[in-house]
């Protein structure tokens, strides 16, 4: 019934003043006896496709906001979901009736007046509620004022900077702009300025704080014209708490954990090889985990890839720190084995095994040193050196080859070898600390407060 009506008064319309008119006493949907005797005198000549004030100036119309929720920020999308109270408020002088008392009609009449045409430029998606009606208010006041409101849930497109996450700070907005009248038809403006909007100061998200938000009126440039426009902007603190408990511990116990093997022999080779390797692999997962929340191609370098990559470096750097210091260790051996093995093969080139090199102050009494191939090969490198020093000057004949060949050795060595390879672990046990400690402290000077 509605549509074939609608479509008969449509046919029927006449031009009278400049506008059209309901014939007969039937308005849309409605008839003289389910209108009020005041709305029927109002709609009497009452033409819904003018605006008011149509050739007299533009409508002023203002705006005031609730929000209700923001239900989800998304970064992936880089949008926010909101449920808003949106109320406009405008004079239409073709409404005034005698009295002082407003009246309340039923949101299906909206049909019957001329509303604004606002919307949301923004948004991606959006709906109006309707449970268990539609979710509209219609009031209408004594001087013809208007007041008409409705609730809304819309995704809005909110453009975020995450070069600081998730130390970040994001400014999103909420505009409103009028769709087929300019700025020659239409004024927009906040009722209350700032005061028009309510609900963000209670506001509590899940991730966010509402830091700051303000009200601005601006125009919107396209090519049929200029449009009046309104703008809500809000800045949106991101709470770093969860992220801390979340990421930037664990993170930090596994340089941590890393750490321990340079308290672990070397020798133990599958203790410290483990270690290192899970090290690495769970911080891999763990970099890969705290991704899954943001863009999968962004251009941004956030700072939680920049902590990670750290602490990722710091690890990585250990499991080296034990590869060199296993190969210095192994080169090292192997070098005294060849010191072993030259001194052996000199002591069995006399012959006999036994060097004398010094006799004694009382007669028939000499003393040996190196009197077997196995008692320098128990003794220190050092100590092995200085012996075959104090050789080398009370016997040059003899000691003069053994220490040309050692020293010949050791100079061909020495560009490749570690004195002592476990000096390695011991600086190591100082460096990676400082180092982390000094990164830790520029990174959150940078992030937090520049």
């Amino acid at each position: 019934m509605s549509v074939q009506l609608q479509e008969l008064l449509i046919f029927c319309l006449t031009v009278t003043q400049g506008g059209c008119m309901f014939p007969g006493n039937h308005w849309g949907e409605w008839n003289d006896s389910q209108l009020l005797p005041t709305i029927q005198r109002l709609m009497k000549g009452y033409n819904r496709y003018l605006r008011p004030n149509f050739n007299e100036g533009p409508v002023e119309i203002g705006m005031s906001l609730d929000i209700a929720s923001i239900d989800a920020i998304s970064e992936i999308n880089m949008d926010y979901t909101a449920t808003i109270f949106l109320r406009q408020r405008w004079r239409d002088s073709r409404l005034v009736f005698p009295g002082n008392e407003s009246v309340s009609v039923d949101g299906r009449l909206v049909s019957l007046l001329w509303i604004p045409d606002t919307f949301i430029p923004d948004s991606k998606r959006s709906f109006l509620h309707d449970v268990t009606v539609e979710n509209r208010l219609i009031r209408i006041f004594s001087n013809g004022t208007v007041l008409y409101a409705l609730r809304i849930t819309a995704t809005i497109a909110c453009i975020m900077d995450l070069t600081k996450y998730p130390m970040d700070k994001q400014v999103c907005t909420l505009q409103l702009e009028s769709w087929g009248y300019n700025i020659q038809d239409v004024v927009f403006y906040w009722t209350r300025g700032n005061d028009s909007v309510k609900g963000l100061d209670t506001l509590r998200l899940a991730q966010y704080s509402v830091e700051s938000y303000y009200t601005s009126v601006s125009e919107a440039v396209y090519e049929t014209g200029h449009y009046p426009k309104l703008v809500l902007h809000f800045s949106l603190r991101r709470n770093v708490l969860f992220f801390i408990l979340e990421t930037y511990v664990p993170s930090i116990l596994l340089v941590v954990l890393s750490w321990v093997s340079f308290w672990i022999s070397q020798s133990s080779v599958p203790a410290r090889t483990c270690i290192g390797v899970t090290t690495v692999l769970t911080m891999t997962t763990l970099m890969m985990g705290a991704r899954t929340s943001l863009p999968n191609a962004n251009c941004f370098i956030k700072a939680i890839d920049v902590y990670l990559g750290i602490c990722f470096t710091f690890i990585f750097g250990a499991l080296l720190e034990y590869a060199c210091a296993h190969f210095y260790s192994m080169q090292h051996q192997t070098i005294e084995d060849l010191h072993r093995e030259l001194l052996r093969e000199f002591c069995e080139s006399n012959g006999n095994g036994s060097i004398p090199i010094v006799s004694s102050s009382q007669p028939n009494q000499s003393v040996e040193v190196g009197s077997t191939a196995e008692e320098p090969a128990e003794e220190p490198v050092n100590s092995d050196i200085k012996d075959h020093a104090t050789a080398k000057e009370k016997v040059p004949s003899q000691g003069c080859g053994l220490s040309t060949v050692k020293e010949a050795s050791r100079r061909a060595a020495s560009v490749f070898i570690v004195e002592n390879p476990h000096n390695i672990d011991r600086r190591a046990r100082t460096v990676f600390p400082t180092a982390f400690l000094f990164v830790n402290i520029l990174y959150w000077l940078y992030y937090l407060f520049l």
